[in-house]
């Protein structure tokens, strides 16, 4: 079985390594071809880096095509002449078309990373975290011509952590990917006929491509949805706000605090003013006192407490080390826009 992949980040590369070893086992299958995207300028100098996939497709001695534009006819063509029985996909990050998903045989098979139909689009493991979800997962489809609307082939459930970040869990579904992978290619092998079940277009949502924009906070939403957009969004685009004075803080790491703060604990003392009458967004001064200042804001239900974060023009820091930074707390101002 001649096998094309295309994708590009890591996720997609702990795929193809998985994929590789399976073929190593198994003569019978053959990586012939990888797709991934055009080498792209990083860092402060802006070296031309290649991705993960290109960098692991060329130590493994395998043909890399990155094309700009893969509908174009040389892409094309290069792709017919792989002539491959079977094309695997994941966060290839180019949409393919008719053409394309006619070549192979076997057809095109994508592996994304959410529980089909729900999350289609570019970023679904940062929306699942975002939206407070508890479980995901990666699914299996057979692709067509719409935006992650293909049949399922087969579907895995992982529970989200609540620690979990979109870096940690990304790097879970990559594994479960990476099995989920070489189930297919065994079954195939076995001559299986992967059953296809239609998506219900009714339960479908999406998780559009992230914005820089995406990250600002808005306290007038709830304690517990900022901090799930702050774990979801880690770390990029990152989640954050300014002060009062115009300052950028990145918020690296928060959690939410009970909105009523029982009457026997120590945090009693701290909250005794009414938060409900400081605005959304105000830090509550009391637990700025003493020796060990806490960074609590108030939000439109309940109180968030922010445990890490990047001031403007500084490196990353706890809160506490933060506040104690500033001198009587006057830059700060208690209130974050």
């Amino acid at each position: 079985m001649r096998i094309v992949y295309m994708g590009t980040p890591q996720i997609a590369a702990t795929i193809l390594e998985a994929i590789l070893k399976y073929c190593e086992k198994e003569p019978s299958m053959e990586v012939v071809g990888v797709f991934t995207q055009p080498d792209k300028p990083v860092g402060r100098k802006q070296v031309m880096t290649p991705s993960e996939v290109k960098v692991l497709a060329q130590s493994a001695g395998i043909p890399v095509f990155a094309p700009r534009r893969i509908k174009k006819p040389v892409p094309v063509e290069h792709l017919k002449e792989l002539a491959p029985d079977l094309v695997l996909v994941c966060a290839y990050g180019q949409i393919l078309s008719k053409e394309i998903l006619d070549i192979p045989a076997l057809g095109c098979i994508n592996f994304h990373t959410s529980l089909l139909p729900k999350y289609r689009g570019a970023a679904p493991i940062q929306w699942a975290i975002a939206n407070g979800e508890t479980v995901t997962g990666v699914t299996a489809m057979r692709m067509d011509e719409g935006m992650d609307t293909g049949d399922i082939l087969l579907q895995r459930e992982l529970p989200i952590d609540p620690a979990d970040t979109a870096e940690s869990l990304t790097d879970k579904l990559a594994t479960l990917s990476a099995g989920l992978a070489e189930e297919i290619l065994k079954r195939l092998k076995n001559g299986e006929e992967l059953k296809r079940t239609p998506q219900d277009a009714s339960e479908a949502t999406y998780a559009p491509i992230l914005q820089k924009e995406d990250g600002k906070m808005d306290f007038a939403s709830s304690a517990a949805s900022l901090a799930d957009h702050c774990r979801g969004f880690y770390p990029w685009p990152g989640t954050y706000c300014y002060q009062e004075d115009g300052k950028k803080l990145t918020v690296l790491e928060c959690k939410a605090l009970s909105a009523s703060v029982p009457e026997d604990t120590a945090e009693t003392a701290a909250a005794k003013i009414s938060t409900e009458e400081l605005a959304a967004g105000t830090l509550v001064p009391s637990f700025l006192e003493g020796k060990h200042p806490r960074m609590v804001v108030t939000t439109g239900d309940g109180l968030l407490e922010i445990l890490r974060l990047k001031p403007e023009g500084k490196g990353e820091m706890a809160a506490e080390a933060y506040l104690r930074g500033l001198r009587n707390l006057k830059e700060i101002k208690h209130v974050l826009v």
